[in-house]
């Protein structure tokens, strides 16, 4: 049931934006170098890697300069990058990686190998679940960023406060995953974008 709603809902809501996709295209070629995409390998359910989709925000080679973006203004973000990150429309391309069946419209998100490696026995337990669009922990990090942008030492930060804390909610989700949890959550994402 929650693969074929993945699926339809996908779809659905590719085709109908269908004309945004192609006019953010058009903005991001224009707004500076480098393609439309950024994709980056992040660890999928049994531990099994794949290559997470999302519109490019940030300039050709950022990625060398460290993993995590720290604070809204993070001066490797293009222009156009700032509003596709502020209304989390960089995420959109990710439907197709629900689509192929990587990813689930619901789940923990999925992280990069580096911080993947430091999760414990227990933690590692997220990997049993297809990871997702959004969870728990997108709603209550929403604005992870601005927090990371006033730590003094932002990765210290994520790895020991920020991760454990949304590993913590990502576990909570798999105890009470079901359908009706998922549109919850899904109904409570949509209500922090547009607020």
């Amino acid at each position: 049931m929650k693969r074929l709603f993945d699926i339809i809902s996908s779809i659905v809501v590719v085709l109908l934006g269908f004309p945004f996709f192609i006019t953010t295209a058009v903005v991001i070629l224009i707004d500076g170098k480098g393609g439309v995409f950024y994709k980056q390998e992040r660890i999928g359910r049994n531990k099994k890697p794949f290559y997470l989709l999302k519109f490019r925000t940030m300039r050709p080679g950022s990625e060398n300069l460290g993993q995590l973006t720290i604070g809204s203004k993070d001066n490797r973000i293009t222009t156009i990058g700032y509003y596709l990150r502020k209304y989390k429309l960089d995420e959109f391309p990710q439907l197709i990686n629900v689509i192929l069946g990587d990813m689930s419209i619901v789940g923990p998100r999925p992280e990069v190998v580096k911080y993947v490696n430091l999760y414990t026995e227990e933690q590692l337990n997220v990997l049993k679940v297809r990871p997702g669009l959004t969870d728990y922990a997108s709603i209550i990090y929403f604005k992870e960023n601005e927090l990371l942008g006033n730590a003094e030492d932002p990765e210290k930060v994520y790895i020991q406060e920020i991760m454990p804390q949304k590993l913590a909610l990502n576990t909570k989700y798999i105890r009470e995953k079901g359908m009706l949890t998922d549109l919850k959550i899904i109904f409570k994402t949509f209500l922090k974008i547009v607020s």
